[in-house]
């Protein structure tokens, strides 16, 4: 930051009140000398610190004005009697125009005093106020005595209030500081006259401080204004000044012309009138500013285009080959500067000005609206600062031109800055001889400028204020690209459908109990859905046989080798499963392919440790249309077409995330056959997320300049499995597949009675029974009554005794028995099955029983369901449900209590429309899932819709009431909430108690399942909602053709704590269906960070704090090559104890990562508690490169031999380690050497399969682990 700069930032004074200035015109400015002298009262505190603080008033308008002055902090000492002074002594001077008896000067006393963590605060304990003007056009009479200013009680910020009133003495709430005051003298100062052009109106400044343009004091006070004495001045000239605009002079003035047309006409709120806003003249303010004003009203000169200038050109003007674009505004004449001062903080200002009209039928007038200002038609465009070097002779200067909403020089608005910078040149700058060769301090050259125009700045530029961004991410987005489910359907050869047979899985039955063959791979996107929905054989019955799971070979050198592994998935709308823990089992000659080691059986583990045979493990999925919603058997088919399974792969003992993998359902679409088998090989692979990186400025927010977020996939290994599809015939209901309906018809249900109950049942011929039941058998408080009768004697006395008690029960319950059964006449029941975020629409009949008309206010008890008001969403609802019920514009009418109301004539009925939609998941849908803990798991093969015990009714109540709140109608809404389908999963791992914010960016729409083809306008706009209202989920379209991002703000839990959430995705502005839905988890961890380097052992320790019970615990890692814990096996966490783990960090790459650390109890496999190790690894410094050259693709691999120099008079003993043990293995690990002896070290380089290049490390390490040297191999395979 230059000088001017630091100046005018420092300096901006808050202007006077609109309504003061427009009062007169301003007269002669009065200057002003007040010192501050001490501070002396009883209420001050002896030792504590106090300062002063001065500020211009304006008690008319409750207005503060100007630059507040700040004295230095003074210390009170005691003073007689029982008093403290503090004395200051420093002069302020300034000079205002406004020379009303309400502008007066407001002096605060403050002081600093000490919170409770150790630091001081500044707390105001008083103010005065200092009269300027009493009525009179002159100043107060202000004598050269000192006068002592009472203070009151309070805050300044008192004066602000409406009910201030000037003078203070009216004002009863003010109450004085008894004996205390403060000692000052207020006079005018008539030289500070000769320096009005150096110092703004209303800037209180003292003469300690600098000012441009005046030399020093003389003496040792060092006051600059008692005696002002100003410095010499010098003339320069400006000559071949011209203006380049981007990308031309005519594009830019076209596009300028334009937005302000539409401004007159959007302030006019009028159509196009045949009117035109046209540039009348472009002019250029010139004048010398020194940071706190302009010394001489700007110049003002005219520009003109170089086209309109003669043919022979201006001097000085660039040929069109030299400019950077067509056109540019050219000055004519030469302006001579005749205030500059060799000061550093006096600049050449600039300001581009143009001045408009709007031309018509009328000829010309001035523009309306907006564009009304105090010159009706000037907008000022663009500024710029320069500082001339003086005796440098002519010199070529560019400047780049500002903009924007931050203040400029001449106090105006100026129009926003584009993305690339408008120049401006100044050419041929001629200093004046007179000169005395003094040089100013300069900016740097033209790199410096644009470099400085580029970064962002300290004040918020107008971009950032008037350009809507959708969000303002702290990280770039990461893409919402999912799992690869293709190419997993493999064709078995012989050799490994015998290795499958002799592992002795159980077969996969049809109807008929007979084996099904495992079919060829068929193309994906060939199957017929008419040939589905004409399959007799309707019901399906999905197995999935979980077979073996093996480790890649890459994944098995980075992370850790799981003994037991456990599943979690979900299918359909079918509760999550999490599978029992099933151990890895190794076969001779098991199944592998490509780099993946041979797979191991999946066995499953009892409770006490034994295994269960056979191997795998299968679940079954019964779906039949007969325990379907009507309707929904097409939307399976559907789901089976077109998406897919994703499965989570967990350790099961330490309850790490192994990976995840996909699966298209396809291939269990049966096209007709009985039954279809289809084994599939998965590559299961997990996304290790970089530490997001912040984003620096403003450029990486704008389109085009956002890179990928840094993700790592690997592969840990392949899962084995077969999917298959057996058909059984549907087990027919009536009136369960009948066509989808919204509007649904209830069955009936048990009807009450004051009597007792009846029952109604369906005989096998068709007709109906009704079987009675005993009134005591449904009335709790009758049966209870008679329970408690008196003692008799006799029979026929006790049964008298109970028809008395009866007949009084009936009695007293007749009333609300009529009640109920009158409201029973009344009532409709609808059944709604709920799924999250899809809108469930049906309309009520609703019929006025009377024969005059009535306005009926519907009430409803439930904000999930409400009445759809706006027609427009009416109309869309009925034309996704086909239905023919017609629409009414403006049939509803709201209360002030927000309650529709519907008009209705008499005996006239009108089709209510409701929408019932839930964007919170069901409770049971939501369970737990994951490595939390495990429970029973997947005890039931056999799933069934039809006997899903998630299913949570919910009854709401609608109230359809006329005036008096008398019901003609009344309607009960069943919600029967449903499993919903998740088609991706997202899973984060985030240190606890913090917000997790994330930026994911939305496929391309027509890549969504389920999109239809060639949708009306173009790309439709998508919209987001969160099943939790806590979490902050937002979207916003960023215009045709761009890419669309998701921002979500999750507050995290404590650690071990897991959150699950789900995002709807709409294409839809009406909500009405999801077009994907995603489930998040957030693992809350608990965080450390450690800072380390690369090949050298840094340790910790991690304080560990017992449950409320014994456990034994053990610590499991995600990277046990780089991370090692002690003790490595189980121990015994006392209860409510205190025990130290202790860790130590080798990585073996420099940068950032990310490391999971897992307390785990071993009995019971819970999560206990959990770590994130958020590493920050350096690279060591390398002593020694080598390179070598091994051929690629197999061979036997290479030894060879480096020395190693002990620099220490001493032996020592050292370590060896390297980055990569994959590729380089060590004839020794460790090796002894004498003092200043040398040790060859054997290395032995194995083969690659791939040709490239590969930088090795060799970490040579001390006793103590710690890095002595590091050599680098580079190995080039070929």
């Amino acid at each position: 930051m230059g000088e001017w700069d630091r100046v005018f930032r420092q300096h901006l004074p808050l202007p006077p009140h609109p309504q003061r200035g427009r009062a007169r015109p301003p007269p002669r400015s009065t200057a002003f000398r007040c010192v501050l002298k001490y501070l002396h009262g009883a209420a001050l505190s002896q030792g504590a610190e106090y300062q002063l603080r001065l500020s211009l008033f304006d008690a008319t308008y409750h207005h503060f004005f100007g630059k507040t002055w700040r004295s230095s902090w003074q210390t009170a000492g005691a003073a007689p009697p029982r008093s403290a002074r503090a004395t200051f002594h420093e002069v302020v001077y300034f000079h205002t125009s406004l020379n009303h008896p309400g502008i007066a000067a407001v002096v605060e006393v403050v002081r600093t005093a000490g919170k409770r963590d150790g630091s001081s605060q500044h707390l105001s304990c008083g103010f005065g106020i200092i009269p300027l003007f009493h009525g009179r056009p002159e100043a107060t009479d202000l004598a050269t005595e000192d006068r002592a200013l009472k203070l009151y009680h309070g805050t300044p910020r008192a004066l602000l209030h409406p009910r201030f009133q000037n003078p203070v003495e009216k004002n009863k709430y003010m109450t004085v500081m008894e004996k205390s005051h403060l000692q000052y003298a207020l006079k005018s100062h008539q030289p500070l006259e000769a320096v009005f052009h150096l110092l703004p109106e209303n800037l209180l400044i003292s003469g300690m401080q600098t000012v441009p343009g005046l030399l020093p004091a003389h003496g040792d006070r060092g006051d600059c204004l008692q005696k002002p004495r100003l410095m010499k001045t010098i003339t320069c000239y400006l000559e071949g000044l011209f203006i380049q605009l981007y990308p031309s002079l005519e594009e830019f003035e076209e596009e300028l012309l334009d937005l302000l047309n539409s401004d007159r006409l959007l302030q006019a709120n009028t159509a196009p009138d045949g009117e035109e806003v046209v540039v009348r003249e472009r002019r250029l303010h010139v004048g010398v500013h020194n940071g706190l004003r302009f010394v001489r009203t700007p110049q003002v000169a005219v520009l003109v285009p170089d086209t309109e200038l003669s043919p022979g050109g201006c001097q000085g003007v660039p040929s069109s080959r030299a400019r950077d674009a067509g056109q540019v505004l050219v000055l004519r004449s030469r302006i001579q500067l005749s205030e500059v001062v060799p000061h550093p903080a006096f600049r050449v200002c600039f300001q581009l000005e143009y001045v408009f009209c709007s031309t018509g039928r009328a000829g010309v007038k001035a523009l309306s609206g907006s564009a009304r200002r105090e010159a009706a038609d000037m907008r000022s465009v663009r500024w710029a600062v320069w500082s001339p070097v003086l005796g440098t002779g002519d010199t070529d200067v560019v400047l780049p031109l500002r903009g924007g909403a931050r203040r400029g020089p001449c106090q105006a608005l100026v129009y926003r800055s584009p993305p690339n910078s408008r120049q401006l040149s100044v050419s041929q700058l001629v200093a004046s001889p007179q000169g005395t060769g003094q040089t100013l301090q300069q900016d740097g050259g033209i790199t410096h400028l644009e470099a400085n125009l580029g970064s962002p700045d300290t004040e918020p530029c107008a971009s950032d204020q008037l350009r809507a961004l959708p969000f303002t991410p702290l990280q770039l987005p990461m893409a919402a690209v999912g799992l690869q489910a293709c190419s997993s359907h493999v064709s078995l050869s012989r050799a490994a459908l015998a290795r499958l047979h002799a592992a002795g899985f159980p077969d996969i039955l049809d109807r008929n109990q007979e084996p099904v063959e495992i079919s060829e791979p068929v193309e994906l996107g060939t199957f017929n859905l008419r040939l589905e929905e004409a399959d007799p054989l309707q019901g399906n019955e999905i197995v999935l046989q979980f077979l073996a799971f093996g480790r890649d070979a890459q994944g098995s050198m980075e992370g850790p080798q799981p003994r037991t592994v456990f599943l979690t998935f979900q299918f359909y709308r079918f509760p999550p499963v999490t599978t029992p823990r099933l151990q890895l089992v190794s076969t001779d000659g098991g199944m592998a392919t490509g780099l993946a080691v041979p797979a191991q059986l999946l066995v499953r583990v009892n409770e006490d440790g034994t295994l269960t045979r056979p191997p795998g493990l299968q679940l079954k999925y019964m779906v039949d249309p007969a325990f379907l919603r009507p309707g929904e058997h097409r939307w399976f088919l559907r789901y089976l077409a077109e998406h897919s399974l994703q499965i989570d792969v967990w350790d099961g003992d330490s309850l790490l995330h192994v990976g995840s993998a996909a699966i298209k359902l396809e291939p269990l679409l049966r096209q007709g056959q009985t039954a279809v088998r289809t084994y599939h090989e998965l590559e299961v692979a997990t996304t290790e997320y970089e530490p997001d990186g912040t984003v620096m400025g403003r450029e990486a927010l704008r389109h085009g300049a956002l890179r990928p977020l840094g993700v790592r996939v690997a592969v840990r290994g392949r899962l084995h499995l077969c999917l298959a599809n057996v058909g059984h015939p549907c087990e027919e209901t009536p009136g369960q597949l009948a066509s989808y309906s919204h509007i649904v018809t209830a069955p009936d249900s048990t009807v009450t009675t004051p009597g007792g109950s009846w029952r109604s049942l369906n005989t096998p011929g068709g007709g109906r029974t009704v079987w009675a039941r005993r009134l005591v058998d449904v009335d709790n408080e009758l049966e209870a009554a008679l329970r408690n009768r008196r003692p008799e004697q006799g029979w026929p006395k006790q049964r008298a005794w109970d028809l008395q008690v009866i007949d009084a029960y009936r009695d007293h319950i007749k009333g609300e028995s009529i009640y109920q059964m009158l409201s029973q006449a009344i009532t409709a029941t609808r059944t709604v099955h709920a799924v999250l975020g899809t809108a469930e629409f049906f309309e009520f009949a609703l019929k006025n029983p009377y024969g005059v008309q009535h306005t009926v206010t519907i009430e409803v008890d439930h904000p999930d369901l409400s009445v759809i008001l706006d027609p427009r969403e009416w109309r869309h609802f009925k034309e996704l449900t086909k239905s023919v019920t017609p629409v009414e514009e403006d049939m509803f009418h709201l209360r002030d209590d927000l309650k529709p109301q519907v008009y209705l004539r008499p005996s006239e009925t009108v089709h209510i429309p409701f929408k019932y939609q839930t964007f919170s998941a069901d409770p049971a849908v939501v369970a737990a899932q994951g490595p939390a803990g495990l429970g029973t798991g997947a005890n039931e093969n056999t799933r069934s819709l039809g006997k899903s015990g998630a299913k949570q009714t919910k009854l709401i109540q609608v109230s359809f009431q006329v005036s008096g709140g008398k019901p003609i109608a009344l309607l009960r809404v069943k919600v029967e909430p449903q499993p919903h389908v998740v088609d991706q999963t997202f899973r984060f791992y985030h240190p606890e108690l913090t917000f997790l914010k994330k930026t994911i960016r939305l496929p391309p729409w027509h890549t969504l399942p389920g999109t239809p083809v060639g949708v009306p306008g173009g790309q439709p706009e998508m919209f987001v909602r969160c099943s939790d209202p806590d979490i902050i989920c937002e979207t916003k379209s960023l215009g045709p053709g761009e890419p669309q991002d998701i921002f979500l703000k999750v507050a995290g839990g404590p650690s071990p704590q897991i959150k699950k959430f789900f995002v709807a995705i709409y294409m839809d502005a009406w909500l009405a269906a999801p077009a994907q839905i995603w489930q998040f988890y957030l693992h809350s961890l608990q965080r450390l960070d450690v800072a380390c380097t690369a090949g050298q052992l840094t340790r910790l320790s991690l304080l560990l704090r017992g449950t409320a019970a014994s456990r034994r615990v053990q610590a499991f890692t995600s990277h046990p090559q780089e991370l090692e814990v002690d003790p490595k096996g189980a121990f015994l966490l006392p209860a409510n104890g205190i025990q130290d783990l202790y860790i130590g960090v080798r990585p073996r790459r420099a940068g950032s990562k990310f490391i999971y650390l897992n307390l785990v109890d071993v009995e019971s496999h819970q999560l206990v508690s959990s770590w994130l190790l958020c590493l920050s690894c350096k690279q060591p410094l390398i002593s020694k490169a080598f390179e070598i050259s091994l051929p690629a693709g197999g061979g036997k691999g290479c030894n060879k031999r480096i020395t190693y120099t002990n620099p220490y008079p001493s032996p020592r003993l050292y370590f060896l380690c390297t980055n990569r043990p994959d590729l380089l293995q060590f004839k020794e690990d460790s090796f002894e050497v004498a003092g200043g002896e040398v040790y060859t070290i054997g290395l032995r380089f194995a083969p690659s399969q791939t040709v490239g290049e590969e930088e090795i490390l060799i970490h040579i390490n001390d006793h103590e682990d710690k890095n002595e040297e590091t050599f680098c191999v580079k190995v080039l395979y070929q």
